[in-house]
């Protein structure tokens, strides 16, 4: 099958690199992947002409155009005194997108976030468990979500977790700067997640939308695809340590209370990623791994910062 068309809105950030590099080194097809500068989602009618001129060029080349929305108000502390941009972005755009795809017939992928779960937990969360965010970049997040399913049938959302990338800010490039800055750091050792390595993440999301382009679609609406297994925030800094060469020791384990923050994080946000795999979708690496494989490829940059 003639592999996809893929536009790609957010698409200059950590993850939209790897998807259109991932598609580059492939080179197999057209692909569009416009910043937050040059295609607001939050603009219906820019985004109505953006999806109607994509679609059409993909029709001209005869290939299935499939949207990949990673637009999305991040900033998650900023996002408790900013409640109107977070919401303009991470729910009113998806609603946009949805709509405007569902009139054009072109599926849509929606990548979304651990925070949708409050972190009470002691399992791995499956997509159908109860959620309840707890901050507002979470609540967000969630209300995208319900709004990108409301609106469109073809259209599945994506939950990830700490993803990082060579691309932008995430945990990664902070603890390889604050390796170089300071003797010892603090990093909370009763928050649990899966990292996610952003490469992986793009290869998971690229078979999704092929998968969906030729109809062979997972049931299951809502997706988890996450790196295999689970650490805390502190052994991941360990780790992240190690493969800068530094001493993991330096490393010093704290409490969330010793290091508040203005949004509150989820203590246990691990993803299953059952329906993933049962869905005939390829599961990903295990973390420890995707870490080691990150640094093969871009530890040179990560030291350099």
């Amino acid at each position: 099958m003639t592999p996809p068309a893929l536009l790609i809105p957010g698409g200059r950030g950590q993850l939209g690199s790897e998807l259109v590099g991932l598609r580059g080194r492939r080179r197999d097809g057209l692909v569009h992947a416009p910043g937050s500068g040059e295609l607001d989602v939050t603009d219906e009618e820019a985004l109505n002409d953006a999806v109607d001129s994509f679609t059409d060029a993909a029709d001209d080349a005869g290939m299935r155009p499939v949207v990949v929305n990673l637009a999305a108000y991040t900033a998650v502390d900023a996002a408790e005194s900013d409640r109107a941009a977070a919401e303009r972005v991470n729910t009113t755009g998806p609603a946009n997108l949805a709509r405007i795809c569902r009139k054009r017939g072109v599926p849509l992928l929606h990548v979304s976030t651990d925070y949708v779960f409050s972190g009470d937990a002691t399992e791995p969360y499956e997509p159908g468990d109860e959620v309840g965010p707890r901050s507002v970049y979470g609540r967000t997040k969630l209300d995208g979500e319900r709004a990108v399913l409301a609106n469109h049938p073809r259209a599945w959302v994506v939950r990830t977790a700490w993803v990082y990338g060579a691309a932008g800010a995430n945990f990664v490039s902070a603890m390889a700067r604050l390796e170089a800055e300071r003797e010892t750091v603090s990093v909370a050792a009763d928050q649990f997640g899966s990292p996610t390595w952003a490469a992986d993440l793009a290869e998971g999301l690229l078979e999704l939308a092929e998968t969906v382009a030729r109809r062979d679609e997972p049931k299951q609406r809502v997706l988890h695809c996450t790196n295999g297994g689970s650490t805390s925030r502190y052994e991941f800094a360990r780790a992240v340590f190690s493969e800068l060469g530094a001493d993991p020791e330096r490393v010093l384990a704290a409490s969330t209370a010793d290091v508040p923050r203005p949004a509150p994080r989820p203590a246990f946000s691990v993803l299953s990623n059952q329906e993933w795999t049962s869905g005939g979708l390829t599961g990903l690496r295990p973390w420890r791994a995707a870490l080691s494989a990150a640094f093969a490829a871009h530890g040179t940059s990560w030291a350099a910062r």
